[in-house]
């Protein structure tokens, strides 16, 4: 009796009764790091959740009630409680799940064409979704895309396209807004529900309202409503580039601080004593799904209109150069301690992009083995205690003890926890001379013993 719910025609009220009494059906496109949180914390609001993957193997261990997320662990025993009750099941039948959805999200990953021209930007998983979405469409339904885009795409792209196929208008047979994800991989689930307020943006005010009232009941820090979907996606993309610049700031500040012989740490925690300066930490260089990319889409955005983002564009420049500058650092220490840099042994602490977590994605530790090896590098292994993919074509290990004590030259790549914790332990039992780099700075001012060099980002060398 629930199917033909229209969510445009009722009340805020109204809307959140039907989520949280389970009348709700939200079909969410996109089961990966954005996504599959998405689901759970629709479903602990009431709803019940189809999931739209791309591949059998993933939408088989979703319905066997198992979490194919290492990183996401709060997620297991929500998966197995909704699957073993029959409110979530996983499919990749895309038109069916939004057939029988009242909304449909999608959460589902958007590129940068790195070795292409002409096109720099990549939609296409974005708009073949949407054509999916728009062969199951009817009246009544809302559509909230949570990806991050181009500011415009949801008006200039998504809007036509559903309408287009569909042959319905949005916000007045069907809602459309936009909803950015904000979530940092480990604790995804926590970031949805109760670290944030959502942000959200719509074509009309009848979409608006419908997102709005649903996303009430979801996130415990309210809701911020922008006044269209364009402005919600700048938002996002904004948030990106305003973290990318920040690190950019930190990253030529170390370095003319190694040049001045000061401390960066030093000068950062000092700086930031005062309430308007907040310095971030340098580092091998920016990774993961999201920074790296979203200046590229402003970038991308501001070329139709003859605009050039230059600071955003530089600070860019300065991140994706990081990896160059500390392979730099590493080949001119092993040098100047007389080691033959095709026989240096190089161990690289941490593949991730961040810290405590296994994902891989865009990390920078992919250019600094090419910058190594095109240096005449020919030794390389890499320690990480989390990471299951391995981008590059060096040997990764899970013994942290056997690299370090068995390398020239360390490199700590990704701020783990653990490194923080038992390098303190290990390197002063080194029984012989060994370089350290500390890309993370996490380290700084610890007792490493007399056989280490310790060389940070933003420090003076010492030997202890």
């Amino acid at each position: 009796m629930f199917s033909n719910i229209d969510l445009l025609s009722l009340n805020e009220n109204e809307i959140k009764e039907v989520l949280k009494r389970g009348f709700l059906t939200v079909a969410v496109f996109g089961l990966g790091h954005v996504g599959l949180p998405l689901a759970c914390a629709w479903l602990r609001a009431g709803a019940n959740v189809i999931g739209v993957a791309k591949t059998n193997r993933k939408v088989d261990i979703i319905n066997r009630g198992e979490n194919p997320l290492k990183d996401e662990s709060s997620l297991t025993p929500i998966i197995k409680k909704y699957v073993a009750e029959g409110k979530f099941r996983a499919t990749t039948n895309g038109v069916e799940a939004t057939r029988k959805a009242h909304v449909i999200l999608i959460a589902v990953p958007t590129y940068v064409n790195w070795n292409k021209t002409g096109k720099p930007i990549d939609l296409s998983i974005l708009i073949s979704v949407l054509r999916v979405v728009a062969q199951g469409l009817s009246k009544g339904k809302l559509v909230i895309i949570e990806s991050t885009v181009p500011p415009g795409t949801t008006v200039n792209l998504a809007k036509p396209l559903l309408e287009e196929i569909s042959s319905l208008k949005a916000e007045q047979d069907f809602g459309l807004a936009y909803s950015p994800e904000r979530i940092m991989a480990g604790h995804a689930l926590q970031d949805i529900e109760e670290n944030y307020p959502k942000i959200i943006g719509a074509i009309g005010p009848r979409s608006l309202k419908a997102a709005k009232a649903l996303y009430e009941v979801i996130a415990k820090k309210g809701v911020i409503t922008l006044s269209s979907a364009t402005t919600a996606e700048f938002e996002k993309v904004a948030e990106g580039i305003y973290r990318d610049v920040n690190i950019a700031l930190a990253n030529e500040l170390a370095k003319l601080a190694k040049l001045l012989n000061v401390d960066f740490e030093e000068v950062r925690k000092a700086a930031n004593s005062q309430p308007f300066c907040h310095l971030h930490k340098p580092g091998i260089g920016v990774g993961g799904p999201c920074i790296p990319i979203y200046p590229y889409f402003a970038i991308h955005v501001a070329f139709r209109y003859n605009l050039e983002l230059l600071l955003t564009r530089t600070a860019r420049l300065i991140n994706e150069t990081m990896p160059e500058y500390v392979a730099n650092l590493a080949i001119k220490a092993l040098e100047e301690a007389k080691i033959k840099i095709e026989k240096a042994k190089i161990g690289i602490l941490g593949l991730a992009f961040r810290g405590n977590i296994g994902d891989t994605r865009l990390t920078p530790v992919i250019d600094l083995v090419h910058y190594l090896e095109s240096q005449g590098v020919k030794n390389i292994i890499i320690h990480d205690p989390y990471a299951q993919d391995n981008p590059t074509n060096c040997p990764l290990t899970r013994n942290l003890e056997d690299v370090v004590l068995n390398s020239d030259l360390v490199i700590i790549a990704t701020d783990h926890a653990i490194y923080a914790k038992i390098l303190p332990e290990i390197l002063p039992s080194t029984s012989k001379k060994l370089i350290v780099i500390d890309g993370r700075n996490i380290l700084h001012g610890r007792k490493l013993g007399k056989n280490i060099t310790y060389i940070s980002i933003g420090g003076s060398q010492t030997i202890e």
